[in-house]
């Protein structure tokens, strides 16, 4: 639950809490749990991040908070008022700090307000949380302060309660729905040498694309037998992902020098654009030693959605050699 409102003597907390409460029983139903989210609590400033939030490569530490928040979510109740015919700066400044963190997901509104009990305020947010690909559910909750709350507080009806409830049940259902596109699988985990036989088919069908954009069948991914994926796995330090009793998903990282070379970042064709890949990376980006300040990787000088994928992480086309027909991209890892 994001609370949008920060300013003094705002209704923002007190229509959290009445939510909260008018739907206690039905989230330990459900087996929801109910955190909020608090922007006057939280106090991100006006987006002071250098670099466009597709990238994930955060520099401060309130954004990179933030991005931990909303990762965790499954699901969304944006609480927010109406000043001016329009949702509240400070919520519109939440959405601009993250963009992958919040795809998929669906959210529900809870607007307040005078004349219009915050409808205009909603369906600016709305549309906001459509372009970040949310999924806003329907079913929102108006209230209006002269009718829906006294002394500061709302007042507590079975109208409005069976109105909350069902709205969350709608909303853990079709979090339900969506959770393989948001998720994109299950824990991220060390694969096994077993695993070599379903991970060799597995980059063969992923490097059938690279070996098209680069003119090239020679490619080692779609080379190697067995015995060879099975020995790396003994060599790199190698993570997978599995779905539906499948692997749909791998990467590897070893040393190498003073760098964390990453490699073999590979999603199944039928779980791209899901943010997969995204996970992968951040997670092998995050298996490095301590002392190691920068992350290596090498794809097909033609590899051109590969490339703008690593550039969009935060990683740098490098001079540094690299196989013929490839380029090596860098990233620092000190942050």
């Amino acid at each position: 639950m994001v609370i949008a409102s920060t300013r003094p003597g705002r209704l923002g907390p007190a229509v959290g809490d009445w939510f909260t409460a008018a739907t206690a029983a039905t989230a330990v139903e459900l087996g929801v749990e109910l955190a909020v989210a608090d922007l006057g609590e939280i106090g991100l400033p006006f987006l002071d991040e250098p670099e466009h939030p597709s990238t994930g490569n955060y520099v401060h530490e309130h954004t990179r908070a933030w991005s931990r928040t909303v990762a965790e979510a499954d699901a969304f109740v944006f609480v927010t008022s109406e000043y001016n015919f329009a949702m509240p700066a400070t919520l519109k400044n939440a959405f601009d700090y993250l963009q992958a963190e919040w795809a998929w997901k669906p959210c529900l509104f809870v607007g307040y307000g005078n004349t219009s009990a915050g409808t205009r305020g909603v369906q600016m947010a709305r549309g906001v949380a459509t372009s970040l690909r949310m999924l806003s559910i329907g079913g929102d909750i108006f209230l209006r302060i002269a009718d829906d709350l006294r002394d500061g507080r709302v007042i507590a009806t079975d109208r409005l309660a069976l109105r909350a409830r069902g709205a969350l049940v709608e909303l853990s259902r079709v979090a339900d729905v969506l959770r393989p596109l948001f998720r994109a699988g299950d824990e991220i985990v060390p694969a096994a040498v077993s695993d070599a036989a379903e991970l060799l088919v597995l980059q063969r069908c992923c490097w059938v694309d690279e070996a098209l954009a680069n003119s090239r069948l020679d490619l080692p991914a779609l080379l190697e037998s067995e015995a060879e994926v099975a020995e790396s796995l003994r060599r790199w330090s190698t993570w997978c992902v599995r779905s539906g009793g499948r692997i749909v998903g791998s990467v590897r990282a070893r040393r190498d020098g003073d760098a964390w070379e990453i490699g073999r970042l590979m999603v199944a064709p039928d779980r791209r654009h899901t943010g997969l890949g995204r996970r992968l990376l951040a997670f092998a980006e995050g298996q490095a030693p301590d002392d190691v300040s920068a992350a290596a990787l090498f794809t097909g000088e033609h590899s051109d959605r590969n490339i703008l994928l690593y550039q969009k992480a935060g990683y740098a086309l490098s001079a540094d050699p690299a196989p013929v027909g490839a380029v090596r991209l860098t990233k620092s890892l000190a942050a």
